[in-house]
């Protein structure tokens, strides 16, 4: 299944609507964005390989970001992509989904697949981010 074919399918499924409906309420809730982004690196913490580890820089930049904005500290994010972000972490930590995680290598292809997506989608607010992070004198861990 090509890529684009796979991620228009996992942007159109049932499960990523759900997602994006939890997302809302998700995103008004601090202690519920702290517990996704755990959920979320835990679950990248089992992902390997050389592919792999620019997703998972990624996704520890999407985590700073977004527990900066949980804790009040960094707001210039748009209220559309925060909830964006969250949905795709909500989808990330679900276990049943387009293609069920349960199910070994492939399991994990939709999430990856959209994850990509994510990132360059947003792309300009992660590279603002990074710029506020540099400017408060913040050195990434990890």
């Amino acid at each position: 299944m090509e890529n684009s074919s796979l991620l228009s399918r996992v942007l159109k499924s049932v499960f990523f609507r759900t997602a994006g409906g939890r997302a809302y309420k998700t995103a008004k809730n601090s202690r519920s964005i702290m517990k996704l982004i755990q959920d979320a690196m835990a679950k990248s913490g089992g992902l390997s390989g050389a592919s792999i580890a620019a997703v998972r820089g990624q996704l520890g930049l999407l985590a700073r970001l977004l527990k900066a904005y949980a804790s009040g500290e960094y707001r210039e994010v748009p209220w559309k992509t925060l909830v964006r972000m969250i949905a795709v972490l909500i989808y990330f930590v679900s276990p049943i989904d387009f293609i069920p995680d349960l199910l070994p290598i492939i399991g994990l292809t939709d999430d990856i697949a959209l994850l990509v997506w994510l990132f360059g989608a947003v792309k300009g607010d992660l590279d603002k981010f990074e710029q506020w992070e540099s400017r408060k004198g913040i050195i990434p861990i990890g």
